[in-house]
């Protein structure tokens, strides 16, 4: 019997099928899988019967993985009980096709190579397809926008890209032990003992280990209370502090700071510079915007704008942003860039991808949540997203922000690894201000002089960790956080 091979090995088909494939490398693989069955178990986490172009090659391969995942054998002869009607089979040979295999069997260290084979030719074909349907769609379907198009194209390339990769089952706790020591190991390399990404702040470093991969890290605060502020220094320190060591492979791998994505939904990208250069100069924000700078200080702006203008950093301004499109844009920086941290500015403006009639607040913002957890892991860098809180702070005696106060939490505090809150005691204080010319002013002006640069961090929750408050320094000037002085370690004086 003679078996019609149609190949794609040169560009060039041979046959009226174009898209690409290898019928021999498919018999190949199929051979050593009945002829040794223990070599499914180094391809069974992502080769699947869909990857082969024949058909009834993918039956077989289906029909043979499910023997040998209940534990029976998988050869010629207990295939051939399940095949003797498969018209499929009998029309390149009846069950006498699979002795036909046996005989075109690979080696048993080359069949995992041709596995791999049959699972990247099914990758182009699946390119190919996705390539026709945005053609036909962009063509006949004039209802959808173009930039949903291009999302849903991102989104099945880079899961195409991931598939195959990402799968890791079970792991021994050998393993295990090994890949905690090894995180062991960074924590003690790093400046300050750190496992996660530094924040560039002692205090807070100091009571999370650094901002994780995979974690979903809600900062909480009311209105001007430095949200954004706080997660602007975060972002700068982090993509200043960027360095990276080139692997064999081509790719590179952070060893310090990282690349950031900000997503500003309600700043634009502009109004961030601007406060970055003001972190970085140390001039006043307000006195950039109206201009009341003199020559040195524009001459210390020109320079910070070159030293600064190659950071790592990258900011999407785009308002009402869905969440669906976020996470396509962060994948996307991801594969174009590389990306270390995601920072959502802030979460209550982010958009529900479905907008389902009769979704209310919660069920969106909780959709949302769930969607940033899932993309840290997905992506395994840290998110970190900004968020209200309810207006019930203000009705307490004690200011101090709680759980229960994050604004339409549904599953925010559920969903989030952890939740930071940021609260300054001079905010309040600040609206007591008497009149100057009582009594009472005078004490006031103390306490307020007191409390008017510090600042609190509080840890509400953190699910690997114990709960805490870093205290910092705040320049409302600057809009800038930093690590208090040596004399404000013991409480201010």
């Amino acid at each position: 019997m003679t078996t019609e091979l149609m190949t794609f090995d040169s560009g060039v088909p041979t046959t009226l099928e174009t898209a690409p494939h290898n019928l021999e490398a498919e018999q190949a693989f199929l051979g050593a899988l009945l002829y040794d069955n223990e070599i499914f178990h180094r391809i069974a986490d992502w080769l699947k019967p869909e990857h082969f172009y024949d058909p009834v090659h993918g039956r077989i391969f289906e029909t043979a993985s499910d023997l040998i995942g209940r534990g029976s054998l998988a050869d010629a002869v207990v295939l051939k009980t399940h095949f003797d009607r498969d018209d499929g089979l009998r029309e390149i040979g009846g069950t006498t096709y699979l002795a036909v295999l046996i005989e075109s069997a690979a080696n048993n260290s080359a069949a995992t190579e041709y596995a791999r084979m049959i699972y990247e030719l099914a990758l182009r074909r699946d390119l190919i397809r996705i390539g026709d349907e945005l053609s036909a769609t962009a063509t006949t379907d004039a209802e959808t926008q173009p930039r949903k198009l291009i999302e849903a194209v991102e989104q099945q390339l880079f899961n195409l890209a991931e598939a195959g990769s990402t799968s890791r089952g079970f792991v021994s706790f050998k393993q295990a032990l090994t890949e905690s020591v090894e995180t062991a190991a960074a924590a003690y390399e790093r400046d300050g003992g750190l496992s996660g990404i530094s924040s560039g702040l002692k205090a807070l470093d100091e009571k999370l280990g650094g901002m994780h991969p995979s974690d979903l890290i809600i900062l909480a605060g009311r209105p001007s209370m430095g949200k954004t502020a706080l997660a602007t220094n975060i972002a700068f320190d982090v993509a200043r502090n960027y360095e990276f060591e080139e692997q064999p492979d081509g790719t590179t791998k952070t060893t310090k700071g990282g690349v950031v994505g900000f997503f500003s939904l309600e700043m634009s990208a502009e109004q961030l510079a601007m406060r970055l250069i003001a972190d970085y100069t140390g001039i006043p924000g307000y006195m950039i915007r109206q201009g009341t700078i003199d020559a040195t200080q524009y001459e210390e702006i020109r320079d910070a704008v070159l030293e600064i203008q190659s950071l790592p950093l990258y900011i999407d301004d785009t308002g009402g942003l869905p969440i669906g499109a976020l996470a396509a844009r962060a994948r996307r920086l991801k594969r174009t860039h590389g990306l270390d941290l995601i920072i959502v500015d802030y979460l209550q403006l982010v958009t529900s991808s479905r907008n389902r009639p009769g979704d209310s607040r919660v069920q969106e913002v909780s959709e949302v949540t769930q969607n940033l957890k899932a993309l840290a892991k997905e992506l395994e860098v840290p998110v970190i997203a900004l968020s209200q809180l309810s207006r019930n702070v203000e009705s307490r005696e004690d200011k101090k922000p709680q759980l229960s106060d994050l604004r339409e939490s549904g599953s925010i505090e559920q969903d989030a690894d952890v939740v930071l809150f940021v609260y300054r005691e001079a905010y309040y204080k600040e609206r007591e201000k008497p009149r100057e010319d009582t009594p009472e002013y005078l004490a006031w002006q103390e306490e307020f002089r007191i409390i008017e640069k510090l600042a609190e961090v509080v840890i509400g929750k953190q699910r690997h960790g114990a709960i805490g408050t870093a205290k910092l320094a705040f320049d409302g000037a600057r809009t800038k956080f930093s690590d208090l002085d040596e004399r404000y370690e013991d409480g201010p004086g």
